[in-house]
């Protein structure tokens, strides 16, 4: 498989210009890198998985899961694709539960390092750094209301809490 490497804004501002597109199938940056995306009803517990066999990806996401769920579970797999595919490896496969981004003890706690770089590159992919910085100045927005982090959560199609941890890894919060 010849793998082109995109750098994370690059496929970011891929996303945006999609950011009103609902149709979590057609995400530019998955196609981009070869991987197919399909939509499954995967059990309450799992969020969505990656499968590499041979030169061929996919990456299956829960179709019962919230709209802005399902979104980051396709830039937190394509995260796992660019950052911990093994080249020469015939199959590999990653299962991530619903319950990793919402900061169970496996990533928050520093315990699992291949999830909480999957959910930082995932968040950086959906919301790059300067499209959240224009938005802020652009809507003069007061990032202690959380009108305003909803405000911008519904901008980028995102969860709340995905919206209010980027913030504050960008250390853009109180």
């Amino acid at each position: 498989m010849t793998r082109r490497i995109l750098r994370p804004l690059e496929i970011g501002v891929d996303f945006q210009n999609h950011l009103f597109d609902d149709r979590k199938e057609s995400l530019p940056g998955a196609h981009r890198l070869n991987l197919a995306v399909q939509s499954e009803a995967l059990g309450d517990n799992v969020a969505g998985m990656l499968v590499i066999e041979g030169d061929r990806g996919a990456i299956g996401y829960n179709s019962t899961h919230a709209l802005v769920r399902q979104r980051f579970t396709i830039a937190h797999e394509i995260s796992h694709y660019l950052l911990h595919t093994k080249k020469n490896q015939k199959s590999q496969l990653f299962i991530d539960r619903h319950l990793t981004f919402r900061r169970d003890g496996y990533s928050s706690g520093g315990v699992d390092r291949e999830e909480i770089e999957a959910n930082q590159l995932g968040a950086a992919l959906l919301m790059p750094r300067s499209l959240v910085q224009q938005e802020v100045k652009k809507n003069d927005l007061d990032l202690d209301d959380e009108e305003a982090i909803t405000f911008l959560a519904k901008r980028f199609h995102v969860s709340t809490a995905a919206m209010s941890n980027r913030l504050s890894n960008l250390g853009m919060l109180r």
